[in-house]
């Protein structure tokens, strides 16, 4: 066994020293039934030395197997103390056989137990031990992003880093949440919602100013001045300030009423009716900041995390968490791994309400804090509204257990007969499905979905972006998907699958043997999935490599149903991925890549021609014609057109 030590400055880490312990002969023969009777695992004298060079110092240790997998990340105010507990007292089943399997221990020596705390929970995140609680929570939460440093500010979905210029609202729970709001801002205030190439390249108003969800600041039907007050009052909104909004509504109104503008009264009525009954349904009875309120529940074997999202009073939704946890996990463990991972690369409320105390809670208080640049607070004694909140929380999250466990029953039946069908020699643990997308050949785009024992993996989700093919080729498209993921798969990035599953039948298998020969990656499955004779649902044909006759299944068997889930699972991702890629490159214009051509010549040119089609018939003379274009630009822009024209 060795130790590895390490110390953490302020801009990263330095190494302080190595020293190698022993193997124990005594840690391999532990069993359940020792583990059952409380064993201890007995260190040699040699390596008892040896855990005296480990500091007693705050910081982070691993524990890792013989092939040099990390089983267990802890942390430890004592270094020395902590670690060597693990060699000297009564365990339990768990820790019992982890302790039976570590060949490698390495330790980080931290300054303080906050930043050990911190460190840990990054570790667990990216190394993902077995004996941890993991949160598999793979997506960033998305926000509603306002373009403040525009003339014409913008509103827009948004998932990604923060940025420096603009604004984030949020977090919110779910991309739904988000749309629905937008939604309701553009019956409120039409500010745009539109993309920048959009809204600047347009010589008349859209279909959304007809619609009145947008003001038409595009082509000038709406002034700075009453354009930013729409701003303002989306601004006061997702703050939590609606009562402010309604109050300069109903000013506007009143003025408005006394000027004898009864239209604008009229619509300045219908918003702030609007904005009370939006308020009614989304605040938060005696709320009035921020606080994420957080329950949990666990039964047979599984864990569930039931998060309310409480921003400026507003109840923005809630989410079911369902992290991975080992076995004799009681909550007050699960709710401390589950915050430290949680809020790790997160926006962090100043106050958190959870169902029970987590462990050691000064310790995460602290750390959290440290991490939010201000003071949070931690709470499980809660009365009044807060307590029914709470209760709420715990009943929604013992609802999305059941569903869970009823769920993961099935999945399991589910591939047991896959297994069954495919006659497989072990159950499958991970499967890949890969299919193409394309419009005739355009924006060519390759899928690959995952899923393992427990269902989806998004985490380990791929597209590929496919060039220098024929249009339309999908064999060739398929083959160098295969190759770019598989040869990533080499060396070591992902664990090769148990079964490949392909959208077509006979022929894509082929290519995807070829690929598969062609980089030495044997022992895979690969099945194909063609429409049956009719195109139906279910009376898909499953075709294997070296076999000529296809598989058919009953359109009821599980396996069957576990396959369709796959397939259409990968289509929905490569279609999505094609469909952006295609909208990305038709909604940039022609005129943004010229040099010379900035808003207004651009804008010129628009309302001259009538649009971007006007524009690309026009001839050189025309073009040269409008202000502000000279005959050497106006040949640049008729070569930009038709050279764009002539391309493949």
């Amino acid at each position: 066994m060795r130790v590895k030590m390490k110390l953490v400055l302020s801009r990263g880490l330095v190494w302080i020293g190595i020293a190698r312990l022993r193997s124990n002969p005594h840690m391999n023969d532990i069993t359940a039934d020792s583990a059952a009777e409380g064993a201890r695992p007995v260190l040699d004298v040699p390596a008892r030395a040896l855990l005296e060079r480990i500091p007693q110092s705050p910081g982070v240790y691993r524990m890792l197997d013989a092939d040099g997998t990390v089983l267990y990340v802890g942390k430890a105010k004592n270094l020395k103390r902590r670690v060597s507990s693990y060699f000297s007292r009564a365990l339990t089943r768990r820790l019992q056989v982890m302790v039976s399997q570590i060949a490698d221990i390495e330790v980080t020596v931290t300054r303080t137990e906050g930043e050990a705390l911190l460190l840990e929970s990054n570790l667990i995140k990216s190394l993902r031990p077995r004996f941890n609680v993991l949160l598999r929570d793979d997506k960033s939460y998305p926000f509603i992003y306002l373009s403040t440093q525009d003339d014409f500010p913008r509103l827009a979905f948004y998932r990604g880093p923060r940025k420096s210029k603009g604004r984030l609202f949020g977090p919110y729970p779910s991309a739904w949440a988000v749309r629905e709001t937008l939604q309701l801002l553009q019956k409120l205030f039409p500010v745009r919602q539109c993309e920048d190439s959009f809204f600047n390249n347009r010589s008349r108003p859209c279909l959304q100013y007809q619609i009145k969800r947008c003001s038409g600041p595009c082509v000038g039907l709406v002034s700075r001045e009453e354009y930013a007050e729409d701003v303002a009052h989306t601004i006061q909104f997702l703050d939590g300030r609606a009562e402010e909004a309604i109050a300069d509504l109903g000013r506007s109104m009143e003025q408005a009423a006394a000027a004898l503008e009864f239209e604008r009264a009229a619509v300045l009525r219908d918003q702030i009716a609007t904005l009370s009954r939006i308020q009614q349904r989304q605040y938060v009875s005696g709320e009035g900041g921020d606080l994420d309120i957080i329950a949990c529940a666990q039964a047979g074997g599984t864990s569930c995390v039931q998060v309310f999202f409480i921003r400026a009073g507003r109840n923005l939704g809630n989410k079911a968490f369902f992290p991975k946890t080992p076995d004799e996990t009681d909550d007050a463990t699960l709710l401390a791994g589950f915050l430290a991972q949680f809020y790790a690369d997160k926006q962090i409320p100043p106050e958190l309400v959870v169902s029970v105390e987590p462990e050691e809670r000064e310790l995460l208080e602290t750390a959290l804090s440290q991490r939010a640049e201000r003071r949070v607070h931690i709470k499980w004694r809660v009365r009044a509204e807060r307590a029914r909140w709470l209760e709420m929380a715990r009943g929604n999250a013992e609802v999305a257990l059941k569903s869970r466990l009823g769920s993961q029953a099935g999945y399991g039946r589910r591939i047991e007969a896959l297994r069954d069908a495919l006659d497989l020699p072990e159950r499958p643990q991970r499967m890949e499905c890969f299919d193409i997308s394309h419009t005739q050949g355009e924006r060519t785009v390759a899928s690959c979905v995952v899923f393992d024992g427990e269902g989806p993996r998004k985490s380990d989700y791929r597209r590929f972006n496919i060039e220098g093919i024929t249009p339309g080729d999908d064999y060739a498209a398929l083959h160098q998907a295969l190759t770019r993921r598989y040869t990533r798969v080499k060396q070591g990035e992902y664990p090769i699958p148990d079964i490949l599953f392909i959208d077509g039948g006979r022929g894509q298998i082929r290519s995807v043997g070829d690929a598969l020969q062609e980089l030495g990656i044997a022992g895979v499955q690969v099945v194909g999935i063609s429409k049956g004779p009719d195109r139906r649902p279910g009376t898909e044909l499953l075709w294997l490599l070296d076999v000529e006759s296809p598989l058919i299944l009953p359109s009821d068997s599980p396996a069957m149903h576990l396959v369709e889930q796959i397939r259409d699972e990968a289509h929905r991702f490569a279609i999505t991925g094609h469909r952006q890629r295609r909208a990305k490159a038709r909604t940039t214009s022609t005129l943004e890549g010229l040099a010379g051509i900035g808003p207004r010549r651009r804008q010129r040119l628009l309302k001259q021609f009538g649009g971007i089609r006007g524009l690309a018939r026009a001839g050189v003379e025309d073009i040269a014609c409008v202000d502000g274009i000279g005959r050497q630009l106006a040949q640049q822009i008729y070569d930009a057109f038709h050279e764009e024209a002539a391309g493949p």
